[in-house]
């Protein structure tokens, strides 16, 4: 699960050498590539992705539909509203997942995750704390996306035992790209946008995204948000490394917590599956 985040959070830095390509003729290319990867992956595997899609049932129409409105809405959010809202707003995800998860699949939520999900979201603030403006649109519409996130993983988990929902993976980079297209045209992406783009396709999205269902039968459902957390801190360190955008300090120190949060729920976690009866 941990190369999830990993993989996710190269989007910002990949995003900075993207010569023409608007965000959303991004979303699209990005989208595409993703459909089409994942599909390849299925055919490799001996599945026919139709058949697939239709063998997930109804768990594989709305997973794929959250993933669809997750590709996109951060693009839309970004549109309205600042980075450091929209992440800010993301962060509760864990909390949403852990609700849901014990409302709809009668999971305990352990009292180390609570407060693990908590310090992880006081630290996203921390880290983009001096940044937020008050854009409530942008903000409403960012909502949407730990929203998505929570019901997505709490279906992945219902369904885990009995469905493989890889192929919602593809359908939801379908339905992205469905929905971005007539917003982006005319496309205007030069060659090595497209190649940036397909590698964030494969790479940012598909694999990771297959990564998460795949660790959805082994990992409960508010672990799997808040290791998803990565992803915010990760994002601003390649962007640092990759792109020359030093963070602030408060990013650093904010982050550190977000880490600490994730790493104390982890080793809570290990040290009781260690433990004797």
């Amino acid at each position: 699960m941990i190369a999830a985040p990993v993989l996710w959070s190269s989007a910002g830095v990949v995003t900075r050498h993207i010569q023409r390509a608007e965000p959303v003729e991004q979303v699209f290319w990005r989208s595409l590539f993703a459909f089409l990867f994942v599909g390849i992956v299925l055919v490799v595997r001996g599945q026919n992705p139709m058949r697939s899609v239709r063998a997930a049932g109804w768990p594989g129409l709305v997973s794929g539909l959250m993933w669809a409105i997750m590709f996109t809405a951060f693009l839309f959010a970004l549109s309205l509203t600042t980075t450091a809202n929209t992440l800010v707003v993301m962060s509760v995800s864990p909390l949403l997942t852990a609700v849901f998860a014990m409302l709809f699949l009668k999971d305990p939520v352990p009292l180390r995750t609570w407060l693990a999900a908590g310090a992880a979201g006081v630290g996203i603030a921390w880290m983009f704390g001096s940044s937020l403006e008050k854009h409530f649109l942008g903000m409403a519409v960012a909502f949407v996306i730990p929203v998505a996130a929570a019901i997505n993983v709490v279906v992945l988990r219902a369904s885990a035992a009995k469905l493989d929902l890889v192929p919602a993976v593809m359908l939801g980079g379908a339905l992205s790209c469905l929905i971005a297209l007539p917003f982006a045209l005319p496309l205007d992406a030069t060659p090595r946008d497209v190649a940036l783009l397909a590698f964030l396709g494969v790479f940012q999205l598909g694999l990771p995204c297959m990564f998460l269902v795949l660790a959805s039968r082994a990992l409960l459902a508010p672990e799997i948000a808040l290791l998803g957390l990565l992803e915010v801190v990760l994002g601003p360190l390649w962007a640092w490394l990759g792109a020359g955008e030093e963070p602030a300090r408060a990013t650093l120190l904010g982050g550190a917590v977000v880490l600490a949060a994730l790493a104390g729920n982890e080793l809570a976690a290990l040290r009781r599956r260690l433990s004797p009866v």
